[in-house]
């Protein structure tokens, strides 16, 4: 069989087997840390400005088969898909399966829960459905590697695939159609990395329209239309033209067995994840050095490639290129102890001090750090201070990943600092309370 027949099997063969009690926490868990990206990002742009430009898919009972936006907007299946899965990565807090460099949770859940309130499915088949997404998606992630991560951006190209796959498990569909769903979203995968090394709102929309792309193409494969099943492995196929002929038997080896929803990295800072160690190494070396951020004279940072190439931006303009800076990210930790969403209103951003400190991080590239890239996310952080001490720190992992999670009142926290601003806190505990209950739900 071709690669997307075996992915077809594993999601048809998968219906009839128990989810794992282990595998479902871990499903409600990103459905919630997708709830915390989801609805700040729903109130900016580029969502509100989508909203505008697709008004007329919106606030239609469409025949009582809606979907809705995050504060309940009714909106067609596609344009749900699409607004959502943009909202969800646009303050960039979405969670992250390291290995494959890859957001699954924006497209994937998106699109999940779009195909699921048209549909009226239950919060059971909803959940299953994500796990189907995600499993998928994360191994042609996975399998594609750095080659692919040279150009493309991951989550708006393998994001496709999580989404059909998700959107497939929801309507039901059978092994040769679900095929035919992966073979037709290979098709759509798009997104350029170029588009968020300068002021854009374009990485967000690639999740958005990674949602979309994975809806229409399980939506056409359910009424017959047909995709290329070699897709993947062929001659001018997706692994060739877009990555460096990859290891599709390995990418398959452990499917059903191993489950990559329960090795998600849940973001403890609202920037790239390429600043991460950077970030956690500074404020740990601070805290040992017992220094202020006045006394620092200067920060060096040694990280892999892609902690240069797209989180290196030197001197950020506006909030959406202080989340791809490094040198900002690290400067606004020590200054003020954190970086929450506060580190992008325009007071910090044009904070002095910040900025001043801004000037004195130094980032280079670490060849050995950059060896163990993607499955280690690592910083080495030096600090000396005006008084001549000197410190360093090797951060060998990130707060946040699989080997130094988030617990589950941690990723509560983050919920509510997240959500509360936007639906207040009872409306904030009365979601929470839900979503740690979906599995019960009837109907979505």
């Amino acid at each position: 069989m071709n690669v997307v027949e075996r992915f077809a099997g594993f999601a048809e063969g998968y219906r009839r087997q128990a989810v794992a009690p282990r595998v479902l926490h871990q499903a409600k868990r990103v459905v919630i840390d997708w709830h915390a990206a989801l609805l700040p990002g729903a109130v900016v742009p580029p969502a509100t400005a989508l909203e505008r430009a697709l008004a007329g898919e919106l606030d239609h009972d469409l025949d009582g088969n809606a979907a809705r936006l995050a504060l309940g907007r009714r909106a067609s299946v596609r344009a749900a898909a699409l607004i959502n899965g943009a909202a969800a990565h646009t303050l960039e807090v979405d969670d992250i399966f390291r290995e494959g460099i890859y957001h699954p949770g924006a497209p994937t859940i998106a699109a999940a829960l779009a195909v699921a309130q048209s549909r009226r499915a239950s919060g059971e088949a909803f959940l299953r459905a994500v796990i189907v997404g995600y499993e998928i998606s994360t191994r042609i992630a996975a399998a594609m590697g750095r080659a692919h991560y040279r150009y493309w951006h991951n989550t708006g190209t393998i994001g496709c695939f999580g989404a059909a796959g998700a959107a497939a498990e929801l309507l039901g569909l059978d092994r040769r159609r679900f095929a035919h769903a992966l073979a037709t979203v290979a098709t759509f995968s798009a997104g350029l990395q170029q588009a968020f090394r300068a002021d854009s709102m374009s990485k967000p929309m690639h999740a958005g329209r990674a949602a979309e792309a994975g809806v229409t193409a399980a939506l056409a494969a359910a009424e017959g239309v047909t995709g290329s099943l070699d897709i993947m492995e062929g001659e001018a196929g997706y692994g060739r033209a877009m990555g460096d002929d990859p290891d599709w038997e390995h990418a398959l080896s452990t499917l059903g067995e191993d489950f990559h929803i329960t090795q998600m990295t849940f973001k403890n800072h609202a920037c790239c994840g390429h600043a991460f160690a950077a970030i956690d190494g500074a404020l740990a070396l601070k805290e040992k050095m017992g220094v202020s951020a006045a006394e620092i004279a200067r920060v060096r940072v040694g990280g892999y490639r892609a902690t240069l190439e797209v989180a290196g931006i030197a001197e950020p303009a506006s909030a959406s290129e202080a989340r791809f800076s490094t040198p900002y990210l690290v400067a606004t930790a020590l200054t003020h102890g954190s970086v929450r969403l506060a580190a992008f209103e325009p007071a910090r951003l044009e904070d002095a001090a910040t900025r001043a400190l801004m000037r004195r991080v130094e980032v280079a590239l670490d060849p050995e750090l950059d060896a163990a890239f993607p499955a280690q996310r690592a910083a080495r952080v030096a600090i000396e201070s005006r008084d001549g001490r000197c410190g360093e720190h090797l951060q060998l992992t990130r707060k946040g990943d699989p080997d130094l999670p988030l617990s589950d009142a941690e990723l509560e926290h983050k919920y509510f600092e997240l959500a509360s601003p936007v639906l207040g806190e009872e409306q904030a505990r009365t979601l929470l309370a839900r979503l740690w209950k979906l599995e019960r739900e009837p109907r979505l």
